[in-house]
């Protein structure tokens, strides 16, 4: 019988050796590893080990790295971990390939994290319009590798959503005609699933609900790959305004959203709310497969719940869902009085889970010091501690660093810790402050409060590739100025380049709700953009360092702008023609130099973003519909009164180059020849800014998404003239 009993180990061996190898083999970290760089796979070992714990551990066999983790995600994260940490390699958005070493650094003595924060949660509905409206599946590729690498593994995934709507809508016996007037165009589709408006942006070509349908069935096989957890939009009761009238539904009147029309919301009482939500979540899973989570925000940013029964919606709401899938889980965003503690507080104890939304800034988990502060938090439900940092896309320095992870700890350790489920990124807009969302995305994979400098160190080792006391100096000024917002401070976001505000008698912010203070000296800006451009002749052609010397330098520019503008309004108060124009000239001056600069990387450029959406566009037709959505968007946002009364122009403002020149510039030209006209006596009328904006908003002109120029020697010119001289 030995002999059997060896011949089983043998077989036994044989066969756990070949679950390794197929898993190894059938690993997406190797796929990413060779999109990263190409035959980059052949340098490590990964190993996925069954755990009930989230962990990922660096190890070394031979001259391999080894890269251990209980799923891919996790994995993943490992690896990113190693790149920075070890081989001083940072992907980001601004750049996910990499020339890693030919001899990879040894892993010296095994170094193991991990985690009980069970969820990394990422993206806001408006990040989808606001970055990510125009993408395509390359695009999208690189986005999810980014998510995988930074351990996201519950992220928002709504793209494609409008083509459900479209089905849905159809079988309800709407006409294509009716259908497109409720779907929002390209560039508002956000806005529209949160319930805040229809049509805007609209009518949508078919081909338009076509390639977003094969996109997201890409996009959500890549994730299920990683084993990354997709959130999909649920129905919340949603339906066209003139639902009543059309289907004899039952339906309350959300009211209205900055000017626009809100869709109808469908009453719980109506026997046709299971019906419709029954067909809603039949074509989400014919299209994209059933999930586990689903986002649902009825009554969000001020939506009027008159006449509604919110504890009768919010398990209206549940139980279509769990009809579609009994362990389905609730996403909520917590923002303002969203979600109604009325609607969510008879929902048992694991059936949704609310994202704090602006948490670094407006917590809502129960911190009594905070404006925004519920007493009893969320009550039984679990809650995710979220960084929302960015409004509207804005380009900007800003965070509050050392409030991030204070505040995180703080969480964690408090009563309300014990529902504390993760982090989450919920920006309004991607592609900015790298080093943020660095920081958040660490939060969760370190056990202790660790010290802010110390980190910022690592950090600029591992984006530079190489250390430097002048870069770390810089860094470290701008942590404790810039990025060091107080943490009582309810700013929404960057503090906003005067260049791009509509003018006025005295402008401050650029966007209507941006609660700007100035909690930091530019000047002190100023000195780390000096100290940065002052070795960049050391850093020729590194990718991160040419990105991150550009936006400093551009928010330098930014603050010598503002400072020049007081002095054309004391010019302007004093009548003194001479030294107004003198003023105003340099302001202009400085438009364009902003504009020179920003022209060296595409990240900063508006021809990247137009471009972006007319290449979805199969016909001249679509090409012109996408652009001035892309177009529209980020100046106007709406039609005049949405602009204007509503509030809305300029939040989705952009420092760019190409509109730089053309929208902001003009603009302000304008201001300046308006306001001389009165300094020389005259009564010139008033200036009519929407229709200004409009020529550009409607404008084809071409843009260079990319100027192939010597960046650092660009930044260097630029330095000399607006500070040297």
């Amino acid at each position: 019988m030995w002999y059997k009993i060896g011949e089983m180990k043998i077989i036994s061996w044989i066969c756990l050796l070949f679950i390794s190898l197929t898993v190894e083999a059938a690993s997406p970290v190797k796929a990413l590893l060779e999109r990263i760089d190409k035959g980059a796979s052949n340098k490590f070992i990964i190993e996925q080990v069954g755990s009930d714990i989230e962990f990922f551990e660096l190890d070394q066999k031979g001259d391999k790295v080894v890269i251990r983790g209980n799923n891919p995600v996790s994995i993943a994260t490992g690896l990113n971990w190693y790149l920075k940490y070890y081989a001083g390699i940072h992907l980001s958005w601004n750049g996910m390939q990499a020339k890693l070493p030919e001899n990879l650094p040894a892993v010296s003595h095994k170094e193991r994290h991990e985690t009980n924060m069970k969820y990394r949660y990422d993206f806001n509905y408006c990040t989808y319009s606001y970055s990510m409206a125009f993408w395509d599946w390359k695009r999208w590729e690189e986005e999810i590798d980014w998510m995988a690498l930074h351990g996201i593994n519950l992220p928002l995934a709504m793209v494609g959503t409008d083509g459900v709507w479209f089905n849905v809508l159809k079988k309800l016996g709407y006409k294509k005609e009716e259908i497109n007037e409720f779907i929002a165009g390209p560039g508002f589709q956000g806005w529209w699933l949160m319930n805040n408006l229809e049509g805007w942006g609209g009518p949508n070509p078919d081909s338009w609900y076509k390639q977003q349908i094969a996109l997201q069935q890409r996009i959500v096989k890549r994730m299920r790959e990683y084993g990354i957890k997709p959130v999909f939009p649920g129905y919340s009761g949603m339906v066209p305004h003139n639902a009543k009238e059309k289907l004899k539904l039952n339906v309350s009147d959300p009211g209205l959203w900055c000017g626009y029309r809100r869709p109808a919301f469908l009453l719980p009482t109506d026997p046709r709310f299971q019906e419709i939500a029954s067909l809603y979540y039949k074509e989400l899973n014919r299209l994209y497969g059933k999930a586990d989570f689903y986002s649902m925000d009825p009554f969000h940013e001020g939506g009027s719940v008159a006449g509604v029964d919110l504890d009768a919606a919010g398990k209206a709401i549940m139980q279509a869902m769990k009809k579609n899938n009994p362990e389905a889980i609730w996403i909520a965003q917590a923002w303002q009085t969203n979600p109604h503690p009325q609607m969510i507080e008879n929902m048992k104890a694991g059936d949704m889970i609310v994202l704090d939304l602006f948490a670094e800034s407006r917590p809502q988990w129960g911190d009594p010091e905070s404006t925004w502060c519920r007493k009893n938090g969320f009550g039984q439900h679990d809650w995710i501690y979220c960084m929302l940092l960015n409004y509207g896309g804005n380009v900007g320095l800003h965070g509050k660093m050392s409030h991030v992870i204070d505040g995180f700890y703080r969480a964690k350790e408090s009563l309300f810790g014990k529902t504390l489920r993760g982090v989450g990124m919920t920006m309004e807009g991607s592609e900015n402050n790298p080093v943020m969302f660095e920081l958040l995305t660490e939060l969760p994979w370190r056990p202790e409060r660790f010290d802010k400098d110390e980190w910022l160190k690592s950090y600029t080792i591992a984006r530079y590739g190489k250390i430097n006391s002048t870069v770390q100096d810089a860094w470290t000024l701008l942590s404790n100025s810039i990025y060091n917002c107080p943490p009582e401070s309810t700013q929404q976001g960057t503090h906003e380049s005067l260049f791009c505000a509509r003018p006025s008698d005295h402008p401050y912010q650029v966007s209507s709700w941006s609660e700007m203070s100035d909690y930091y000296d530019p000047n002190d800006v100023i000195r780390a953009a000096s100290m940065m451009v002052s070795v960049a002749d050391q850093f020729i052609g590194n990718n991160n360092f040419e990105y991150d010397l550009v936006d400093i330098v551009r928010q330098a520019i930014a603050e010598k702008g503002r400072l020049v503008e007081k002095v054309v309004e004391a010019a302007f108060a004093s009548g003194d023609k001479t030294l107004y124009n003198a003023a105003a000239n340099k302001f202009l001056q400085l438009i364009l130099f902003q504009d020179e600069l920003l022209g060296t990387r595409s990240e900063f450029t508006v021809g990247n973003w137009i471009n972006q959406a007319r290449s979805l566009g199969n016909t001249p037709e679509e090409k012109e519909l996408y652009e001035w959505n892309a177009r529209v968007q980020i100046t106007t946002w709406g039609n005049r009164n949405a602009a204007n009364k509503g509030g809305l122009r300029d939040y989705a403002h952009k420092e760019w180059n190409g509109i730089l020149k053309d929208f902001y510039y003009v603009r302000w030209k304008s201001w300046f020849d308006y306001q001389n006209q009165i300094l020389r006596g005259e009564s010139p009328d008033m200036i009519d800014f929407y229709a200004l904006e409009e020529i550009w908003v409607k404008d084809t002109q071409t843009y260079n998404s990319f100027f192939k120029e010597d960046c650092v020697a660009t930044v260097k010119k630029i330095w000399t003239e607006v500070f040297l001289q």
